[in-house]
């Protein structure tokens, strides 16, 4: 499996973060990518569809969440991505201060249909521009 792991220190604290992100459906109000998050449920597994913009959709599920650890887990069950059996967690941790947080996105998968690296690439990329849009959120 190949792994990508990503994290982003940010100058708020970790629940200010957490409610921000911790919400499986909260996707498309802090991550550039995504027009449309629709939170569902289908037998008994809680889902989102992302609708990406300029085309195409992602379907995941939940596969667990603890809003004590601040952290989710995922998979993908349908994408565009060049990535097989993918399996993710975001956390939320307090920071060196009790006004900082680290925020850590991270996972395994199989690369399909394009090279490791590339697929690498495109995961890494989706990660930052997460990091990169929640920076701007909270003034880093």
């Amino acid at each position: 499996m190949t792994k990508v792991n990503l994290t982003t220190e940010l100058p708020v604290s970790a629940e200010t973060v957490w409610a921000t992100i911790g919400n499986f459906d909260a996707l498309a109000k802090w991550h550039p990518a995504v027009e449309k998050s629709e939170e569902s449920k289908q037998g008994g597994a809680v889902m989102r569809k992302l609708s990406l913009r300029g085309g195409g959709t992602i379907v995941e599920r939940l596969e667990g969440k603890d809003d004590k650890s601040r952290t989710y887990s995922y998979s993908i069950l349908e994408s565009p991505l060049p990535v097989s059996r993918y399996k993710s967690q975001i956390k939320v941790r307090q920071g060196k201060t009790a006004s900082s947080c680290v925020v850590e996105w991270s996972s395994e998968f199989e690369p399909a249909g394009a090279p490791e690296s590339d697929a690498v690439k495109i995961v890494r990329g989706i990660y930052e521009a997460g990091f990169q849009s929640l920076q701007k959120m909270y003034g880093k």
